[in-house]
């Protein structure tokens, strides 16, 4: 199942560095078995994130492809006040649903699980509305969640997320030419 999930995942992610419509179904099947992995992991906040990945992998195929008035969405900056509210957002979420897990559950690691989901959430949402800064908030998820999976004996996804950690780096470079191109 891992193999299978890192697979679907790996291709989701490429085909988004690639601006690429087909990212989103792929990365739904992806979700699906991530969302099996991650429970019999107990991190239980990852679980909960591919929940949210598969409502949002919908909600963006379909903005992607009609979400400008029946047209494509173009790449765009998000506004420098709107993401300070998305890195305050990430830090309370953080902290809130870490402090759930950690009181009510077995979670591993909750709070370093929650600044995963937290910060996935507002990268998905950036990537849905093909804003360039999502790969920003990409590379810090990537950032942390690559020894906390190594921490858990999840080696392969560990080293997919450290993939992910590159690819989101050209990504940058792809969509920065992407939103300096005129219109």
């Amino acid at each position: 199942m891992e193999i299978a999930a890192n697979v679907f995942s790996a291709g989701s992610v490429l085909l988004a560095a690639l601006n690429r419509v087909h990212s989103w179904w792929v990365g739904l099947v992806a979700c699906v078995l991530f969302g099996a992995l991650f429970y019999e992991a107990r991190l239980y906040a990852d679980l909960t994130l591919q929940g949210f990945f598969i409502v949002t992998g919908v909600v963006g195929w379909w903005s992607w492809l009609r979400g400008a008035g029946g047209n494509a969405l173009p790449v765009r900056r998000t506004r420098p006040a709107a993401l300070a509210g998305m890195l305050v957002g990430g830090v309370a979420v953080t902290a809130a649903y870490g402090w759930l897990l950690h009181r009510f559950t077995d979670a591993y690691a909750p709070f370093v699980d929650s600044a995963v989901l937290a910060f996935s959430v507002v990268a998905q949402l950036l990537l849905m509305r093909r804003r360039y800064e999502t790969w920003w908030f990409w590379l810090l998820v990537n950032t942390i969640s690559v020894p906390l999976y190594l921490s858990r004996g999840l080696t392969l996804t560990a080293v997919l997320y450290a993939a992910f950690w590159v690819n989101a780096v050209v990504a940058l470079a792809g969509w920065r030419r992407l939103v300096q191109a005129p219109a």
